[in-house]
């Protein structure tokens, strides 16, 4: 947890349903298909850190907060609570991460306030803790479902529809590519609103099942 010294303080109550809702999520609670990862909380850093609950991805002080902040191996899930500067969060793909020297970069960084419970900032639509299963699902190596547009390829899983454009909101019947099936606005790593958001497909859970065992599992 990173602070700027008077603001995103979390309680335990609400770091402890933040992992509550990983686990519903990744679990099929909602609907979808069950992913097979749980998430147990090892423990809380609070830190006090102007530059890094501010900043963007790529900049200096997300190096210099990760580099001091960051803790164990691959395996590890290292969760930031900040303002995410210009984003609701962000995580890099394993691929990146697990490359020499690029180890402290790995983990989620996610607005404070998607946390349910926090405040009214982003009530009715992203206030649901979901953010944070978003940018773990990109921990675990899945590409935004409207990745590579209508290209053959897209997000290079089979079961996700075809998607041009990232949705907002919930805008049911959103079909932006000739290809068979509505736009996946169910789907956890497409842009809907949280109360939208219900799933992982199959083929994503298969991708993050391998990219575990590929980049994660030693």
């Amino acid at each position: 947890m990173i602070t700027d010294g008077a603001t995103g303080a979390l309680t335990d109550a609400q770091i402890a349903g933040q992992i509550a809702v990983l686990n519903t999520t990744f679990s099929a609670g909602e609907g979808g298909a069950a992913t097979g990862f749980s998430f147990k909380l090892a423990g809380v850093t609070r830190t006090d850190n102007a530059g890094g609950f501010a900043t963007n991805p790529g900049g200096t002080d997300e190096h210099s907060m990760k580099r001091a902040l960051h803790q164990s191996g691959d395996n590890a899930l290292n969760l930031y609570s900040a303002t995410a500067g210009d984003y609701l969060g962000w995580a890099f793909l394993p691929d990146i991460t697990t490359k020499p020297g690029q180890a402290y970069l790995d983990g989620v960084v996610f607005d404070w306030e998607s946390i349910p419970g926090t405040s009214s900032t982003y009530a009715g639509r992203y206030d649901q803790g979901e953010t944070a299963t978003h940018e773990v699902g990109h921990w675990l190596h899945l590409e935004h479902t409207f990745y590579g547009g209508c290209a053959a390829k897209g997000d290079f899983v089979e079961d996700t529809p075809a998607e041009k454009t990232a949705t907002s909101g919930c805008p049911g019947g959103k079909d932006t590519c000739s290809a068979p099936g509505l736009d996946p606005i169910h789907n956890y790593m497409d842009y809907s609103y949280d109360s939208c958001y219900t799933e992982f497909t199959a083929g994503q859970v298969q991708r993050m099942r391998d990219a575990w065992l590929l980049y994660r599992a030693s």
